[in-house]
C-alpha cells in the first residue's frame, strides 16, 4: 500500500478530484456550506467543502466529533439542503446506512428488508425473490424468518446492509455503521462490505471515527477540520491486493491519520 498525503510527497490537494477529466464524478460537492439556526444565532457546520467521489470509489471521511461528517452525508442523501454551494449525484440513486440497524423488532429480517422494496413499489413476488438474493449476498441464508432479538449485533447490521442494498442504490452512504460492534465482528463485516461493493460496483462514502477502519477500507481518506468542517487533507490509498486491519501498511496509515487529527484538534483546543 502506498500513501500520498500533504505531509509526505507527492501531495494530494484538499478538494482535488480523483475523477478522470472526461468522466463526471458520482458525487460532487462544490463550495458547500451548511449553517443551522440556534437560539444564539447560526451554527456553521460545514464551510465551503469541495470534494468528488468517482464511480466505484470507496472514500472514507474522518474528523473530530461535531465536524459535520454526518451533515455532509445528509446533504448528499438529499435529506437536507446546503446553505450555499451545490451537491450533485448526476441522477444516481443514493442509499443511506446508519450506525444503528434501526430494524423493526416485530418484523422478521426478511420483512425488514422488504420494507425498502415496498417503498420502491416492487411487486410482492419480486420482493420475496430479491430479499432471498440479498440475504444470500450478506451471508444470512436461513435467517430470513428470525426477528432482530434472535440475531447477533453483527447479523443485525448485515440485515441493515441488505436493506440499504434493497434501495438499489448506485451510491451508498454509511454513517459509522460498524461503530458499536466488537473488533472481530467489525473485521468480518469489512470483508463482507468489500466483497459486496466489488460485486455491485458501488460508490461509497463511509464516515468513521476509527482511523484503522478508514485505512483498511478506503481507496481515499478525506480528513475534515474541527467545526466548521473543511477538507484539510486527502490520503490516496492505492490497492495492491487484499488488506488486513492488522497489517503494517494499515497501521502506518492509521498512525499518520491519528497524527493529523491530533494536530487539528490541538489547534482548536479539543
Amino acid at each position: 500500500m502506498s500513501v500520498s498525503t500533504r505531509a509526505t510527497p507527492p501531495a494530494a490537494e484538499p478538494g482535488a478530484s480523483a475523477v478522470p477529466a472526461d468522466k463526471p464524478p458520482a458525487v460532487a460537492l462544490t463550495e458547500v456550506s451548511k449553517a443551522y439556526r440556534t437560539g444564539r444565532g447560526e451554527l456553521l457546520a460545514l464551510d465551503k467543502v469541495s470534494m468528488t467521489i468517482a464511480d466505484g470509489e470507496f472514500v472514507c471521511i474522518i474528523g473530530a466529533s461535531g465536524c459535520g461528517k454526518s451533515t455532509l452525508l445528509n446533504l448528499v442523501a438529499g435529506l437536507d439542503r446546503p446553505t450555499s454551494g451545490t451537491v450533485e449525484t448526476g441522477g444516481r440513486r443514493v442509499g443511506l446506512m446508519f450506525q444503528e440497524p434501526a430494524l423493526f423488532p416485530w418484523l422478521s429480517a426478511a420483512r425488514n428488508i422488504e420494507l425498502a422494496l415496498r417503498a420502491r413499489g416492487v411487486p410482492r413476488q419480486a420482493r420475496r425473490d430479491i430479499t432471498r438474493e440479498l440475504l444470500h449476498a450478506v451471508r444470512l441464508d436461513g435467517f430470513g424468518d428470525k426477528r432482530p432479538h434472535e440475531l447477533s449485533g453483527g447479523m443485525r447490521q448485515r440485515v441493515a446492509m441488505a436493506r440499504a442494498l434493497a434501495q438499489d442504490a448506485d451510491v451508498l452512504l454509511m454513517d459509522e455503521p460498524f461503530g458499536a460492534l466488537d473488533a472481530m465482528t467489525r473485521d468480518l463485516l469489512h470483508d463482507e462490505l468489500e466483497r459486496i461493493c466489488a460485486e455491485r460496483m458501488l460508490t461509497v462514502a463511509f464516515v468513521t471515527h476509527n482511523v484503522r477502519e478508514a485505512a483498511r477500507l478506503g481507496d481515499r481518506v478525506v480528513v475534515l477540520s474541527s467545526r466548521p468542517g473543511k477538507v484539510i487533507a486527502e490520503f490516496a490509498v492505492p490497492r495492491h491486493g487484499p488488506r488486513r486491519i492488522d497489517s503494517a501498511e494499515v497501521a502506518q496509515l492509521a498512525a499518520t491519520l491519528t497524527d493529523q487529527l491530533r494536530e487539528e484538534m490541538g489547534r482548536h483546543g479539543n
